[in-house]
Order: structure tokens, then C-alpha cells, then sequence
């Protein structure tokens, strides 16, 4: 029996020894409301003027003496959407004659000047764009009718060009460099033709420098009597290949 009656004394030992929690909004009279008396307060009234002072010591003027607001009946100061002139004074703000607002009372909330700045309508189109994509614009100018007269007319305007044969070379180009490459077997500095002449690299470079491309330089040598013979002096080495002339890469197309 001692064992269960232990546990026991200890709990009243302990709920003894327990605080009471304190009441954060003692005697509310009855019939009163209650309008939200928070710890360290009397009352809303207390709260509010606490508030004011301390916004007063932040801003360096002194607190307002005046009544201070009290919320609507039954909500908050939040849900009357109201300000208090005497507020604004006491947070240290202009005076109601620069703010627009009166010296004393309430003003709305909805009262208060609304920004004036000029709102730009969008644009809702482009002229420069295309709507052929839009179904509501092309329905709004097209038909069935008038689709029907647009295709018989893009009808009667096609035409088929028939292929023709590629036109033949007449000779009158000059050599064709591609069929000489082609028909010739040696490598480029592989000499085949004798060539001599004093100042024959001098010769050389001069020549040379007056063509835009090895590719023109040897039209031009074959032209003149080469690979045989080299009247312009732009083979010294008689490979039969002009100006660096090189006939791998025609020879490497060709497979």
C-alpha cells in the first residue's frame, strides 16, 4: 500500500511547490470588453501611449499630449483604416498643412492623394508583323470564295522551267589547268623539261609576283608554250608546274 501512495505525495509535493501563471488582463469588469491588453500593460490605452513615446524618444520630439486614438468598437486600429493626425506628429513627421492632412482627427485612408503618373496603354498590335497566323484576323478579311480566287491565280502564274545541258567550253578561256593536272603524273619539284638561263630565280620572283594565284600563273604558262617551254620564266626547275603551281589537290578530287 506504501508503494502506491509514494507517487502520490510526490505530485502534491511538487504541484505545491508550482508558481501560478500571471493573468495578463486581470479584472475585466463584467459586461466590459476585453480589447487586447497585452504583458506590461493596463490596457490599450496604456499600450498606445507607451508606443507614442517611445516613436517620440526615436525621433527627438516630444510626445503628444493630445487623446490618443482608440479602435473601433469590437476590431483594431488596423481594421479602421484610419490614421491619426497626432500619430504622424508624434512619429515626427511634417505637419498636416505640407502632408495635406488635417491637424487633428482622423483622415480616411482612401483620402490621400493617388499617384498621377501618366500610364502608357499597351500595345496590343504591330503593323509591321504578320498576323497570317492569327485565325481571328485572317477569318475577319478572308473567305472561302476569296481563298479560291487566290489560288487559281498563284495556279496561272506558275511555270516549269525545264533543265537544259550544261553549256561546253569553246577553247577561248585558255588552258584548262584541271585537265593538264589531271594528265600529268610527276610530283611538284620533280624535274621533267630542261630549263637553263642566268638569273633564272631573280626571273623567277619577278614573274611570279605579277599574278594573283598560282592558279592564273599556270593558265598562263601553258598558254605561252609550257610546259615545254617556259617563256615567261616561271618554272625554273621544269616540274612543268608554274609559280608553286601544286596539281595534288585536283589530282586527290578527282579520287
Amino acid at each position: 500500500m506504501t508503494q502506491f501512495l509514494r507517487p502520490i505525495v510526490l505530485l502534491l509535493a511538487l504541484a505545491g511547490c508550482a508558481g501560478t501563471v500571471p493573468d495578463s488582463n486581470p479584472a475585466v469588469a463584467p459586461g466590459q470588453v476585453d480589447i487586447g491588453r497585452g504583458v506590461g500593460f493596463g490596457d490599450y490605452q496604456s499600450y498606445e501611449a507607451a508606443r507614442l513615446q517611445r516613436d517620440a524618444d526615436l525621433s527627438g520630439s516630444s510626445a503628444s499630449t493630445g487623446p490618443v486614438a482608440t479602435p473601433p468598437e469590437g476590431g483594431n486600429m488596423l481594421s479602421g483604416n484610419v490614421i491619426s493626425a497626432s500619430e504622424l506628429r508624434a512619429a515626427g513627421l511634417p505637419s498636416g498643412q505640407s502632408t495635406g492632412l488635417p491637424d487633428s482627427g482622423t483622415v480616411e485612408a482612401a483620402a490621400l492623394p493617388a499617384a498621377t503618373a501618366p500610364v502608357t496603354p499597351a500595345r496590343t498590335s504591330n503593323p509591321g508583323i504578320s498576323d497570317e497566323q492569327s485565325f481571328e484576323a485572317v477569318s475577319s478579311r478572308e473567305t472561302i470564295e476569296s481563298d479560291a480566287e487566290r489560288l487559281a491565280r498563284n495556279r496561272a502564274q506558275y511555270q516549269v522551267v525545264q533543265p537544259e545541258a550544261v553549256p561546253q567550253r569553246t577553247g577561248a578561256e585558255g588552258p584548262n589547268i584541271v585537265q593538264y593536272a589531271l594528265a600529268t603524273t610527276n610530283q611538284k619539284g620533280q624535274p621533267i623539261y630542261r630549263r637553263g638561263g642566268l638569273f633564272a630565280e631573280r626571273r623567277f620572283a619577278q614573274a611570279c609576283a605579277t599574278y594573283p594565284s598560282p592558279d592564273l600563273a599556270q593558265q598562263a604558262f601553258l598558254a605561252e608554250g609550257g610546259p615545254e617551254r617556259d617563256r615567261l620564266g616561271v618554272d625554273p626547275d621544269g616540274d612543268g608546274f608554274a609559280c608553286a603551281w601544286d596539281p595534288a589537290p585536283f589530282r586527290a578530287a578527282q579520287g
